[in-house]
């Protein structure tokens, strides 16, 4: 099979004939269609998450048919494989609830060989039918963006006034999900980058501005999901007091120093970690309803560098998908 793999990081993906991976006991061998790129995915090429395994094939909002192998579904099944490939089942995080904080976790496209490629394995427990409502390509960028998106939406609690820090693709279907549920948006960009801004817009904000600056009112709530630490003092600044401020990313670049007082008056600061298998269930019976509206820009398996490179300097609108 063909397949893009990461050899060393910090250096391009390389087009590689692998041989096809064979599924082992509670696996299922896929045939990939479509497989949508992530911010993560740009962390681990670039070293910035330091310990996947090596070489990998990278990737984990996975569109795929099912060829052989497990119990769970059947031959010819369409099925989504998110970032959590698997956990240990056994420990306190898991029995309570909380697999995606499990330290024995593995996860696709980092610990397992995931789907920049024309097959791959999973475990088929961790693997959730998709939608018939979605076309492949539309259904890829649910798996993570609209997943980890929707947990970072929930963690905000009942926000009315909601900021969105960064508007890419998680960006994109939180923001619909929100009016769904009648909250208010307000995106924060880049100054200069009036396309997210009227993107934004488009997608049902009732405002659009400079992230280092302070919206035309407060927020009960900040997401931030672009991956600059810089953006947390100011989104503490725009909440009122007793909101929340929630970093939806795996990684971020360092948080600058600031005074108590940004923190002070009961605001709270938290992350996001990974995703439970139920976060998926819900989020993919949600999705139809709204209706989340994917938008993508689809590349070839080969082009999965240039894909990268435009993820990284912020020129995507909503999703990119490799299509396979």
């Amino acid at each position: 099979m063909r397949a893009m793999v990461l050899e060393r990081q910090g250096e391009p993906l390389q087009l590689t004939e692998l041989p096809d991976p064979e599924p082992g006991r509670g696996e299922v061998l896929l045939e990939i269609a479509a497989c949508a790129l992530c911010r993560t995915d740009l962390h681990i090429v670039d070293g910035e998450l330091t310990k996947p395994k090596l070489p990998l094939v990278p990737g984990h909002q996975i569109v795929a048919r099912v060829v052989r192998g497990g119990e769970r579904f059947a031959r010819g099944r369409r099925v989504g494989v998110p970032w959590l490939g698997s956990t240990d089942g056994s420990c306190g995080y898991c029995r309570s609830g909380r697999e995606n904080l499990c330290d024995r976790a593995r996860f696709t496209g980092y610990d397992l060989d995931g789907g920049y490629a024309e097959r791959t394995v999973a475990d088929e427990r961790f693997c959730f039918p998709l939608p018939d409502e979605y076309e492949d390509l539309q259904a890829a960028p649910l798996l993570c963006a609209g997943l980890i998106g929707h947990r970072t939406l929930r963690l905000a609690g009942e926000a009315e006034r909601l900021g969105i820090y960064g508007f890419g693709a998680a960006a994109h279907i939180v923001c619909q999900v929100a009016r769904h549920e009648g909250r208010r948006v307000f995106a924060l960009t880049r100054a200069d980058d009036e396309a997210s801004q009227a993107f934004a817009i488009e997608l049902g904000a009732e405002w659009a501005g400079d992230a280092l600056r302070p919206p035309p009112e407060e927020l009960d709530a900040a997401l931030i999901f672009a991956p600059a630490g810089y953006l947390v003092p100011p989104a503490l600044r725009a909440v009122s007091k007793g909101g929340t401020v929630v970093c939806g990313g795996i990684h971020m670049s360092d948080i600058p120093s600031m005074p108590y007082e940004l923190l002070w008056g009961e605001r709270v600061l938290r992350s996001v970690a990974n995703l439970t298998r139920a976060d998926a269930e819900v989020f993919l019976a949600l999705a139809p309803e709204v209706p989340v509206r994917t938008e993508v820009e689809t590349f070839p398996l080969e082009e999965a560098n240039d894909a990268l490179g435009r993820l990284r300097d912020g020129k995507l609108r909503g999703a990119a998908v490799l299509l396979l």
